[in-house]
């Protein structure tokens, strides 16, 4: 038994080691990019998205590493799964770098920002974030249900629900929606449903961590945004019966908050 763990072992550490090169690889070309990028500034945005997929792409290696350890050795590498995490935030810093991170973000104090990647189209946007959002989501299937860092995902999917509606200029997307002949027709309905849903997911968890944990003002407050956030992507789409249901869920959840702070059960 000795022996086919030593094998297995064996066996592991070269079939990882291929991802460790790749991984090396990816942060020698981050590293360069970074001292380089303010050399033009008009490209920096779109340096910035480039390497947020780089930092993608580093978490799906460390991923594998996982993977692989589980599948020969029987236990899970928390070392790279851990780093994957770090990469993760890394993604999302990029794009914070260039969209902000505000939650409840006014689309005219966006125009700027949008404007400094306006070249980059909108299916590639929704590609970047699908695929970040898909690999959150397998790193918190791989870490599993009992991880250390399960309150913190929520956060981490809250960073990333606000980027992913940040990157999007709402306001034409929201024309897009209704336009059929639009060749953005079918990405702008995929993408702001997916925002929608990301928004109450990021809302409902930040209430539930407040309820079930933490009983912190920030997190019902973080909780509220997310519900205003998502409320101000019901009134671009003229969607006032969605919008007047989270109004009256945000003062409800207002309230909760107000009288829990009273009981002395908020801090």
């Amino acid at each position: 038994m000795a022996r086919v763990m030593t094998e297995n072992r064996e066996l592991c550490e070269i079939k990882c080691e291929p991802y460790k090169t790749m991984i090396s690889e990816a942060l020698d070309r981050e590293k360069a990019a970074l001292s380089t990028i303010n050399s033009a500034p008009d490209q920096v945005a779109y340096k910035k998205i480039d390497l947020c997929d780089e930092m993608i792409g580093v978490a799906t290696y460390y991923i594998q590493i996982n993977a692989l350890t589980v599948e020969l050795v029987n236990t899970k590498d928390n070392e790279a799964l851990n780093n994957a995490r770090k990469m993760l935030y890394k993604a999302i810093i990029y794009l914070e770098e260039v969209v902000s991170n505000t939650v409840d973000v006014l689309q005219s104090d966006m125009e700027e920002r949008l404007a400094s990647v306006a070249n980059f189209s909108l299916e590639k946007r929704f590609y970047l974030v699908r695929k970040l959002g898909l690999c959150i989501d397998i790193l918190i299937e791989a870490f599993g249900e009992n991880s250390k860092w399960k309150e913190s995902f929520v956060e981490l999917q809250g960073r990333f629900a606000t980027v992913a509606k940040n990157l999007l200029d709402l306001k034409q997307a929201a024309k897009d929606y209704f336009d059929p002949n639009s060749p953005n027709y079918d990405n702008s309905v995929l993408y702001i449903r997916l925002i929608r849903k990301l928004y109450d997911q990021s809302a409902t968890a930040y209430r539930d961590r407040y309820e079930l944990s933490t009983h912190r003002i920030d997190d019902m407050r973080m909780a509220i945004q997310f519900l205003s956030g998502g409320r101000r992507v019901a009134i671009a789409l003229g969607d006032s019966e969605n919008a007047e249901e989270i109004k009256k869920k945000a003062g409800v959840w207002k309230q909760k908050v107000e009288t829990d702070q009273k009981k002395g059960i908020a801090k």
